[in-house]
């Protein structure tokens, strides 16, 4: 029972890139009080800067002492230019992404087990394919289209350029430095980690992460992979046999180090901590060999075609055999989750991660297409010449872009609209809105939040699959009846304005964040939603954020335990929240009972439920998010709008309103779940639940709160009232949640 010493101690976490301290606690002035500047805890500031108390909590009819504290993480995803340059590993990021998405190996069974290897074994070898892909398109720009075209004696090609730099050995060393400077860079992002102020890590256990102890192996295969594409260009391609006997021996022994890297990344072979160093080095000496052995003429180098077009193919062959293992994995794998509802089920029956990698290698191809398109028009010399496949890539982009449009057009003008008559969402909004203008207006934005939540992942995965098979048929056509149909103009005209602008506008984004890191927002929620991953099938991206951030967050809330009167609420919004809740479940599984009974948990505007649990079956089970909810009995309070697009609804699901009331299935503090009804206070406040549904717009000012105008959507959570009913609610100081009558589960008995 709560004692005059009590004291509640809010750790407040924020989500996307953008939040500052001063709005992530609500005050005017924030000063830090723990971390390392990259991971910062904050508090409040009084106008000497010195840390001041935060606002108290109404609970019990009194008012508790409240302790408010932030963790901001952003220093780790954005600000500065070696951050802003992660944008460009995006497709590596992608392919990282898809490694997580993976089904879940059902334990005990044999099949499940192999399919899984083959799966990661196939990932890793896409990921490395994605690398060369990369070189050997950055290499077709510096060594092709400026060293050898460019650069070529009366080209008239940049004519500032002075005629001691276009002899020929010249011209090798400005097209093969720059590579290697490349390579380099990518190497050391791959290395770059972050230092971790407390004990433990996030290995092992359920809604735990862990980094593939492989890394500093795949690190190395895939600095090894990126030197030997080079090397391929410059000894003019995998399928073409050079005519020198030296020539020859260096061609052979390139093609050996490919087929050796694949394999190792297929089997997961350790390269040896002492064998690295030996292995780049000869790697790096093929390169070296293959440029001095150069010569190059007139007209483009007769490798680049080859190595694009060979690594172009090898990737699509990975990944259609990816997509047909992963769908009996996915199968297999379906009696976990076929007795849940629709709307928790993995995406696509969990042959999600398919899709994500054959978007990796349309991004990845694309984009050198589109910086080599956009290249030459800057130069201003027409006449240079780029791969010959680029063609396909300009008309499946255009293609693409096309399909994108019709669909989004289509979603949102007929789909909304159906789904709000459809879904009876104006009764819902009925129970939390007081005038009739109010009821309108959130019927029509959560109507459209509902749509985007739903359906949004169907539109990037269907038009992900629809150019994966337009990119099959145009290489049938291409490359198997030598047709090249008029209607390619067009679309490749469409092709080419969309990868150029791409291409352009992301260099542009990069140099803004570099030189102005306050207007990267846009860039660094990017970072945000790909770093959160650990390294597992690319070892080229950036650090993961979340091996810091929780195992700190979980420090601190044991510093704040310590004292026998603290009550800890871990608060997080957004992304926050997904770290907020792995901090909890590792404060679960290690502290004993009686300290746990002082912790609770609140999440808002969290993409929990429709997204990330349904994205990540495997890290996000629905039993650990059950028994999580058991283990802090029912102190797991969860904000929700229907009107927010990137949040939603936690512990509750199939919602329907019957009788003037709201009605769910649910996690049960007892464990498991059952039904649940929910109660109305006099702000409009559905508590469903764990979870509190938010009217939208707030009701009128009382003059008691703050208060925000219009429609929030998923802005400022803590205007809302119900903050701190729900901070109360988590620290165990609040009304019941769980009546002796049942008064939010109606008449149904706990399920267990």
């Amino acid at each position: 029972m709560p004692g005059p010493d009590t004291r509640v101690v809010e750790i407040r976490v924020a989500g996307l890139v953008g939040t500052s301290g001063e709005t992530l606690l609500d005050a005017v002035a924030t000063v830090d009080v723990a971390g390392d500047g990259l991971g910062r805890v904050i508090r409040p500031a009084d106008r000497l800067r010195r840390p001041a108390p935060g606002p108290v909590l109404p609970a019990l009819g009194r008012s508790i002492p409240r302790t408010l504290e932030g963790y901001l993480w952003h220093g780790m995803t954005s600000g500065g230019a070696a951050k802003a340059t992660w944008a460009l590993l995006f497709p590596f990021s992608l392919a990282n992404v898809a490694f997580w998405m993976l089904p879940p190996v059902p334990p005990g069974r044999r099949l499940p087990r192999v399919l899984g290897a083959v799966c990661r074994g196939l990932l890793r070898v896409g990921a490395l394919l994605l690398t060369m892909l990369l070189m050997g398109q950055l290499a077709a720009i510096a060594l092709d289209l400026f060293a050898a075209q460019c650069l070529a004696p009366g080209s008239g090609c940049l004519p500032v350029i002075p005629d001691a730099l276009r002899a020929t050995a010249a011209r090798i060393a400005l097209g093969v430095l720059p590579l290697l400077v490349v390579i380099f860079v990518l190497h050391r992002i791959s290395s770059a980690t972050w230092a971790v102020h407390a004990d433990g890590d996030l290995t092992g256990g359920p809604l735990r992460m862990r980094a593939d102890p492989e890394t500093p192996a795949l690190r190395c295969l895939h600095t090894v992979a990126a030197l030997a594409s080079v090397a391929l260009l410059l000894l003019g391609g995998p399928f073409r046999v050079p005519a020198g006997t030296v020539d020859v021996v260096v061609w052979i022994i390139t093609l050996a180090v490919v087929l050796a890297a694949v394999v190792a990344a297929a089997i997961g072979v350790d390269t040896g901590r002492f064998a690295r160093p030996g292995v780049l080095t000869f790697a790096t000496l093929l390169v070296v060999v293959a440029a001095v052995r150069l010569r190059p003429g007139a007209g483009p180098l007769p490798g680049t075609n080859g190595v694009v077009e060979g690594l172009g193919a090898a990737l699509v062959a990975v990944t259609v055999l990816f997509a047909l293992f992963l769908a009996p994995a996915a199968l297999l794998a379906r009696p976990g989750w076929k007795h849940k509802p629709r709307r928790l089920r993995p995406w696509m029956g969990g042959w999600a991660a398919a899709p994500v990698l054959a978007l990796a290698g349309l991004l990845g191809g694309g984009f050198g297409a589109g910086l080599a398109e956009a290249l030459r028009r800057l130069s201003g010399a027409e006449h240079l010449r780029v791969p010959d496949t680029y063609l396909l890539v300009t008309v499946l982009w255009g293609a693409g872009l096309a399909l994108a449009a019709v669909l989004g057009v289509l979603g949102f003008a007929v789909a909304v609209p159906l789904r709000r008559l459809r879904r009876g969402i104006p009764e819902i909004v009925e129970l939390m809105e007081h005038d009739e203008r109010q009821e309108a207006e959130a019927a029509a934005a959560w109507a459209r939040s509902a749509w985007e939540r739903r359906h949004l992942h169907h539109l990037a995965l269907a038009v992900a699959s629809a150019m994966s098979a337009g990119g099959a048929a145009l290489l049938v056509l291409r490359f198997g009846f030598g047709l090249v149909p008029g209607w390619f103009g067009p679309l490749s005209a469409i092709g080419v304005v969309a990868l150029g602008a791409l291409a352009a506008g992301l260099l542009r984004v990069v140099y803004t964040a570099a030189r102005t890191p306050q207007r990267s927002r846009h860039l660094g929620a990017l970072a945000d939603l790909v770093c959160f991953w650990p390294r597992a099938a690319h070892p080229t991206v950036p650090p993961c954020y979340a091996l810091k951030v929780v195992p700190e967050l979980a420090a601190r809330a044991r510093e704040h335990l310590a004292e026998p009167g603290t009550r800890v609420v871990l608060s997080g919004y957004n992304l926050g929240s997904l770290l907020t809740l792995m901090a909890a479940a590792r404060l679960a599984a290690e502290l004993p009972k009686a300290d746990l009974e002082r912790v609770g948990l609140l999440t808002a505007g969290s993409p929990l439920q429709w997204g990330y649990q349904r994205a990540f079956p495997a890290l996000l089970p629905q039993e650990a998010l059950e028994k999580l909810f058991a283990d802090l009995d029912g102190r797991w309070r969860a904000l929700c709008r229907g009107t927010d697009i990137f949040g939603g609804g936690v512990t509750t699901w199939r919602h329907s309103v019957a009788d003037r009331r709201l009605h769910g299935v649910g996690f049960l503090p007892g464990g498991g779940c059952g039904p649940v009804s929910a109660t109305t206070d006099e702000n409009g406040v559905l508590i469903l639940g764990g979870d509190h549904w938010l009217p939208d717009p707030l009701r009128g000012p009382t003059g008691r709160h703050r208060w925000a105008p219009g429609v929030l959507r998923h802005q400022d959570y803590v205007a809302d009232a119900e903050w701190d009913h729900a901070v109360a609610m988590a620290a165990g100081l609040g009304k019941p949640s769980w009546g002796e009558q049942g008064s939010l589960f109606g008449d149904f008995p706990p399920k267990r």
